[in-house]
């Protein structure tokens, strides 16, 4: 982890619960289309069951303050960036990490990223499936899903593209702390899927893998989440599950060289890979016990800041400055010298900066009781040996928070520029 990571944000384009039962029950007996549904529910608010105004709901009492709808919220699948790298925060995620299948090449590749792509554009527009939909999320609308689609090292020589694999792509060096289970690492092809509503995130996770048909194997999934938008009563910092507000620092796209640190440029190498960026992916477990068992003035210490509002132990707010040379009265740093806030500033790390996107787990418990849980830690930059590589180096030297994490799976990715119109995501590199 990093102090590094997304702001939450509550959803762009809020509105107000405002029909009443009689209404959708109407429109429901009228037998619309899903289509012209969703479109009234993202025109006049209409929440079905979650403000009380759905078949079979009370309607909600007059004078109640209504809801808010995430189901109306949508992300573009066409752009000069795949969806998912800036969007804010969702509530669930997936990553979920493909083999090609024996026999499988560089046809049934751009095949498969056709049919995932035009799979893509349709979800994220909150419609259907083109064949064979599971009907799970019929009633929801496009929920802020995002789908994004990567390529893993061993891609470029299952397809023959070993001239085209960028040498940004060369795998990343052993760090101490890592403990990689190789069977939930890399692979040859990475989605990533996240919404604000879990059976559309879980919709699209299982029409890709249809859509993968014998093309490419899963090789491994993972599940995250994160705090729903509108939790809070008002937008703020995620926090994680040590409990600390986890991302203070993270670039801003306001930023000079917001796009300079994040994307490869337009005209970048190799040219496939204009308005890219690549993607490190990190199954980070927390050892909950053992930071628990902290007191929070040692919590405190470990990560730099505070607990409650993530303000510097020197004092201020969440977007303080951090002041690394104060000293209290007994002459020591009040942050530390290896507290994790610390070690991870960008001016700390030659400049070194990358935007965290991440989401927490939990797969259940060990035989012990012990949790499994943690952090999804994903992050992207232009050039991961100028962004993820020189953070955790330094962090492998010395940081108080490695007593309390382990890395236990690891993966990076290249991700190509944004589809245009017309074109599936990759096209240029399976077809130039």
């Amino acid at each position: 982890m990093t102090d590094q990571s997304t702001p939450e944000a509550t959803s762009p384009n809020p509105s107000p619960a405002a029909t009443a039962s009689a209404r959708a029950g109407t429109a429901a007996g009228a037998g619309v289309s899903r289509r012209r549904l969703l479109g009234t529910a993202g025109a006049t608010g209409l929440v079905l069951g979650a403000a009380g105004t759905g078949l079979g709901y009370t309607a909600a009492p007059v004078g109640a303050t209504p809801l808010t709808s995430l189901g109306a919220d949508r992300a573009r699948f066409h752009g000069k960036h795949q969806p998912g790298i800036t969007d804010a925060l969702q509530a669930r995620g997936h990553l979920v990490a493909f083999d090609l299948a024996p026999g499988a090449g560089r046809k049934e590749a751009a095949a498969l990223l056709r049919r995932w792509s035009a799979t893509a554009e349709r979800l994220m527009a909150g419609e259907p499936a083109a064949h064979d939909d599971t009907d799970v999320a019929r009633d929801a609308g496009p929920s802020a899903l995002t789908v994004t689609f990567g390529f893993g090292h061993s891609f470029f020589d299952r397809t023959d593209l070993r001239g085209q694999r960028p040498g940004a792509l060369d795998p990343l060096p052993d760090f101490s702390s890592d403990r990689l289970d190789k069977s939930r690492s890399n692979g040859d092809l990475w989605v990533q899927i996240g919404a604000n509503d879990a059976l559309v995130a879980f919709h699209a996770l299982r029409a890709l893998q249809k859509d993968a048909g014998g093309a490419a194997r899963v090789r491994w999934q993972m599940n995250g989440f994160n705090r729903s938008p509108g939790a809070t009563a008002h937008p703020m910092t995620a926090r994680n599950l040590m409990g600390q507000i986890d991302g203070t620092r993270n670039p801003k796209p306001a930023d000079p060289d917001f796009d300079q640190r994040l994307f490869v440029p337009a005209n970048g190498e190799p040219a496939w890979m204009a308005n890219g960026s690549y993607v490190v992916v990190r199954r980070i477990r927390m050892l909950l016990d053992d930071w628990e068992k902290l007191s929070l003035t040692q919590q405190e210490d470990v990560i730099g800041r505070r607990k409650s509002d993530g303000a510097p132990l020197g004092g201020g707010t969440e977007t303080t400055a951090m002041d690394l040379e104060k000293t209290g009265k007994d002459g020591t740093y009040v942050v530390p010298v290896n507290a994790h806030a610390r070690i991870t500033r960008p001016d700390q790390n030659g400049g070194a900066a990358m935007l965290r996107r991440p989401f927490s787990y939990h797969d259940g418990f060990d035989a012990d009781g012990t949790p499994d849980a943690g952090l999804l830690f994903i992050c992207w930059q232009a050039d991961p040996l100028r962004g993820f590589v020189p953070v955790q180096r330094k962090l492998d030297r010395g940081d108080a928070l490695s007593a309390y994490i382990r890395h236990e799976a690891s993966g990076l990715f290249a991700v190509p520029g944004g589809a245009a119109k017309g074109e599936y995501v990759g096209q240029r590199l399976m077809e130039g």
